[in-house]
This record gives structure tokens, sequence and C-alpha cells, in this order.
């Protein structure tokens, strides 16, 4: 398809200002042709008066017709074939064989909530019946249920341009709620996000669903972003980026007139506990990988293992070597973007020269002038990484800390002094569980998934999946970004007293049409209440 380098605007083409930016191809930094026009502010409204306007009409639809618009969204995806693809390698570097994989990922959950609206107990309803009868006083019919909240703001990631994108999980999960969606692509890739929206456009013509309910814009400053936080149309924003992004985007919602909810993804060090019986067992094993996980994507994934902590041991020194070699052995690889690749830079050298850190394992340099990242692995003991406070925060890239500990007090001690975090892992066995309980126990409270024996890279996209986590990890812990779950992000509960069944939305009635799981008195059923 041709570029056009405009904004997706309701059904419309759009770009009203005079500035413009380039994408850059990834590896080689050489410009991309179109340009893309910046976003004015009345563009912003126009957007989002565009949603607003639509939400009636596709809050009421029925969940049959979003799931239909959802499978539709999926087709025209793959209908883009090798193009899309070919366009998201040149802006984001990222192999052709990842982002075939990664749009299988996009396709498959758009067809996960479609299926998910289809069966539609997501809805929790809730009923418990009136007692008029009951004595002192008559028990009240309260009938409750989740609706969808109105117009979401969506920023889409830079490490999954299709997965985390324009029409990732955030924009399929608001929409499935019935929420329309306005989208600010990320201006490394908007080629990619052009290509993208234009699929969301047409499945809506398909569906016979308003075109305002779906907008993407362009820009390549903060500037838009915060414009679209504070419009007073938008009930809700997902993000996936950076602290500094997340927490700018989180301010600005909190000081509005009317404070909006902000759910920031930021990433974390995502620690790696190595227990005395998996090092016994397995020392090499997992030093393999250790390391493709470290360097699966160039390090560019929010939950990869930053720091690893394990016991002094004979079988630790087994890891160190294996871990040091396969870094070694690694070869530089192109990151997603030059503004990535310079803070990786800085951030590595940084950790190298802190004094009590030794490198264990480096790959060669890239060459000069490359958009491209070197693997390392580093080592460090406790009490370094308590002096140096840069040592714990996210590295976004293939390089990760291992802290050898004396003795596992040491690893509960930085357990407890974690800040929130996506992940956590153990390698061990299960004796090292029971062992080292109060380990676990204190993972919990820090964590929003427990990884055992396993690595966190690599998200199953699932209905029991939580991906999110404490501050800073999330704004939010209670919600996940992955996953079905994902859905109630975008919804909010609403409670009915005592109203006449047929004025009741059809989830609350007393005869359940839709067959769906509902709670009635306390007790789960699919039967009419």
């Amino acid at each position: 398809m041709e570029l056009r380098g405009k904004h997706l605007i309701g059904g419309r083409i759009a770009a009203e200002a005079s500035t413009t930016f380039q994408a850059a191809v990834a590896a080689t930094g050489e410009p991309l042709d179109p340009p893309y026009y910046e976003a004015t502010a009345a563009e912003v409204d126009s957007a989002l008066r565009g949603a607003e306007s639509s939400f009636d009409a596709l809050r009421g639809s029925a969940h049959e017709v979003r799931a239909d618009l959802l499978d539709r969204i999926a087709d025209q995806i793959v209908a883009l074939g090798d193009a899309l693809l070919e366009r998201a390698h040149l802006e984001t570097g990222l192999p052709l064989a990842r982002l075939t994989a990664e749009r299988g990922r996009a396709v498959n959950q758009m067809r996960l909530f479609a299926e998910l609206l289809r069966e539609g107990s997501w809805v929790e309803a809730r009923i418990d019946r009136g007692q008029p009868e009951r004595q002192p006083l008559p028990k009240p019919d309260v009938r409750r249920m989740l609706i969808p909240l109105g117009p979401i703001v969506v920023f889409g990631a830079s490490n999954f341009p299709l997965a985390i994108g324009v029409v990732g999980t955030d924009t399929v999960c608001a929409l499935a709620a019935g929420c329309p969606v306005v989208v600010k692509g990320h201006p490394a890739h908007p080629g990619t996000g052009e290509m993208l929206g234009t699929a969301v456009h047409s499945a809506l013509e398909a569906t016979g669903l308003p075109l305002e309910s779906f907008s993407l814009l362009h820009g390549a400053g903060h500037e838009l972003g915060l414009a679209l936080v504070r419009h007073p149309a938008t009930r809700a924003v997902a993000f996936t980026g950076s602290l500094r992004g997340g927490r700018a985007l989180y301010d600005a919602a909190a000081a509005r007139p009317d404070p909006i909810p902000v759910y920031a993804e930021m990433g974390s060090t995502n620690p790696v506990f190595l227990l005395p019986g998996a090092l016994e067992q397995r020392a090499e094993q997992i030093a393999e990988g250790y390391i493709g996980s470290v360097t699966m994507g160039v390090g560019q994934f929010c939950t990869n293992p930053g720091i690893v902590l394990g016991l002094e041991a004979p079988g630790l020194g087994r890891f160190l070597d294996a871990a040091g070699r396969l870094a070694n052995a690694t070869t530089p690889a192109t990151m997603l973007h030059a503004g990535i690749q310079r803070t990786f830079d800085a951030g590595l050298e940084r950790v190298a020269r802190t004094k009590g850190v030794r490198t264990i394992g480096r790959s060669a340099e890239p060459a000069a002038g490359a958009c491209q990242a070197a693997s390392a692995v580093f080592a460090t003991d406790p009490q370094t990484i308590e002096a140096e406070p840069h040592l714990k925060e996210e590295l976004f890239g293939p390089a990760s800390i291992v802290v050898q500990c004396r003795d596992v007090a040491e690893m509960v001690r930085y357990a407890e002094s974690l800040e929130g975090q996506l992940t956590a892992t153990l390698h061990g066995t299960e004796e090292d569980l029971r062992t080292y309980e109060r380990l676990v126990r204190v993972l919990e409270r820090k964590v929003g998934r427990l990884v055992f024996n396993g690595f966190p890279t690599g998200i199953e996209v699932c209905a029991a999946m939580h991906h999110g986590g404490p501050y800073p990890a999330t704004t939010d812990p209670h919600f996940t970004s992955i996953g079905t779950a994902a859905i109630h992000r975008f919804v909010r509960p609403v409670c009915y007293q005592g109203f006449p069944d047929a004025a009741l939305p059809p989830e609350l009635r007393n005869r359940n049409a839709r067959r769906i799981w509902r709670l009635v008195d306390n007790q789960f059923t699919k039967e009419d209440a």
C-alpha cells in the first residue's frame, strides 16, 4: 500500500500542520519516506470528539459484532502480507522471523478477545434477587455488571510494533470492551503504524461500526501525548515505555480537573535467583537459558533479566564461566533506533566503570557508527550493588549483572529492598522452594509474575497471564496489560437497584439469554435467575 504520512481521524485522512518528521532505517540511519505530519491541537480535538460521539453506538453494539470486528482486523493484518513485515523490519531492525512470529501473536490475541466476547462472562454479572418479605427490612433487588469507560488513548510501544503497537493488546481490548480508541503512533515506526491503522478502518467499514471509533495520530514530540491525556473526552490511558515517560503522563492525568487512570507499564530489572539445588544440578544449562533470555530481541524486552543473584558455591562458578563464554560468543545486533542505542551504550559503560564490578563476558564491539549493541554480563557483590544505586536501574538492552551472595540472607535482603518488578525468577528444586520459602514470600509482595525454572522473556497471551507489578513497574499493580484480563482496565462496575427486568441490560435480566456465567444469590450458574 502507498503510505501517505498523514493521520487517520475517524474515516478521513488528515494533515493540517506544516511540521513533519521522518522515520529512519534502524540499521543505517537513512531517512525513510514519506515524511509524517505532526498532529495539531485541532486534530487532537477532532479525533477525541469523534471518539466521544461514537461511544454510545460502539458500546451498544452486540458482542458478536465487536467480535467480528476483531476477527476482521486480524484478517486485514494478515492480508497486508510481507509489505507490513518489510516496513517494520526497516523501521525497527527486528529480524523478519521475529516480526513474523509477532504478527502471529498480534493476530492470535485479536481472535482470543473475539472468543472472550462471544463467551460473554467477562462482564462479571452479579445478581442478588430482592426479598420483599425479609424482616426487619425488605431486601432490595441489586444487580451489577461491568460497562465500558469511554474513549481510550493508547501509546504504541517501540519494541513490539505489531503486538503492543497501533493494534496491540491495548487497542484490541479497548475495542472489545466497547471503548473508542485514539492511538498515538510511535515515531520510530510510523509507516508500520499507518499500515495497521488502515486495517482497523477497513474492518470498521465492513462491520458497519462508526469509523470515529478509531483514530491514529502521529507526532515526534511530547506535546501530542500530553494533549491527548489532558483532553476532556479521554477516559483512560494505556502506555508502554520508560519510567520517565509513563510518570509524565500519569502526573498530567492526575492534574486534570477530573483525574483519569493511566495504565503505564514501565519495565523493571526482573531479578533471577539461583538456588543451590539448581546450581549443583544444571549450572551450565541455566547459563545457556540466561544468555538466551538476556540477548533475546537485543535485550529490548521489559522482562529482560537484568539482575541475577546466586549463592557462592562451585555451581555458581560453573554458571559464571559458562555465561561468560556464551556472552563472548554473541555478535552485536541492531537496536530499535539510535536513541535507545545511545542510552544503552552510556549505561553499559557506566556499569563497566563502576568500582567493584567486573566483566565476565562481552561480545565484540559493533562497527563504528552502527546502531548496534554489544552484549555484556558483569559480576559484583551485594555491598557494591547497594552502594551504587544505578546498578539496580533497568539497562534496556542485552546486558545483565550477576550478584554473588554469601548466604541466603543476602538474597532475602536484596529482595526486601526491591522496588516493584514485573517478574522475578527462581531456579531451584522443590526442596529449595521449601528451604527458601521466606524468599518466595518476600518476592510475592514485590512482583506481578513469579517464574520457576524458566526465564521471564516470552509472555504467554492467555487468561491467567498477569503482566504488571507494583510501582515503578506499573502505575497500578491490580491490572495486566497482556492476556484477556487486560480488558478490565477499560471498564467499570455499575449497579442497578430495583430496576424492572425489561429495563435491565440483557446480561442482568432474569432470563439468561446468552447463557453466560453469573453470580446469582452467591452461586455461579448459567441458569435463569
